[in-house]
């Protein structure tokens, strides 16, 4: 590579951000049920902690699936909230839980300085990483609630898998 174009990489590089994943808060036992469980609950009011401004995840935009007006499918937007509230965030919940490519398209069109939390159903989290430009990702472990993916840029691979180490919750 040119030295003229590998600066620009790397000027692309330190302006892009970083995109962590996580799944959405523990749900309730009875599937009908829309929303958190006790747990999920104590989850999200744990987030603020971990994802929180004095973190070093320099979290500056939120993103989770659009919920429907009957309240399903908003674990994901109910999860991140206090966290969003407590960064004086909105929560972009302008993609449909199966729709990769606007994910992608978001995340690529962002312009901020701090990094990406995406908040999904964990069941898609593989295919939006997919879509940023990784091959062949491992589903997220359906045992877990509690692991954040760490995809930095150019979006090729998933470099970290960490808990979110939530007191009660991931002991």
């Amino acid at each position: 590579m040119k030295p003229a174009a590998l600066l620009l990489f790397a000027a692309a590089a330190a302006c892009s951000p970083t995109v962590y994943l996580i799944r959405h808060g523990e749900k309730p036992d009875d599937d009908d049920v829309t929303g958190l469980s006790a747990e999920g609950v104590q989850r999200a009011q744990c987030l603020r902690s971990v994802f929180g401004a004095s973190s070093s995840y320099n979290i500056e935009y939120i993103m989770a699936q659009a919920y429907k007006s009957d309240g399903s499918r908003i674990r994901p937007y109910d999860t991140v909230l206090p966290l969003a509230t407590d960064l004086g965030l909105t929560v972009d919940t302008s993609c449909d839980r199966d729709d990769s490519e606007c994910v992608a398209d978001v995340v690529n069109d962002y312009s901020g300085s701090g990094n990406i939390l995406i908040c999904w159903e964990h069941k898609r989290l593989n295919n939006i990483v997919e879509e940023l430009g990784a091959d062949d990702v491992d589903n997220y472990d359906s045992d877990r609630y509690d692991i954040i993916w760490t995809d930095p840029y150019p979006y090729t691979e998933i470099t970290a898998e960490n808990s979110e180490n939530c007191h009660g919750l991931d002991d």
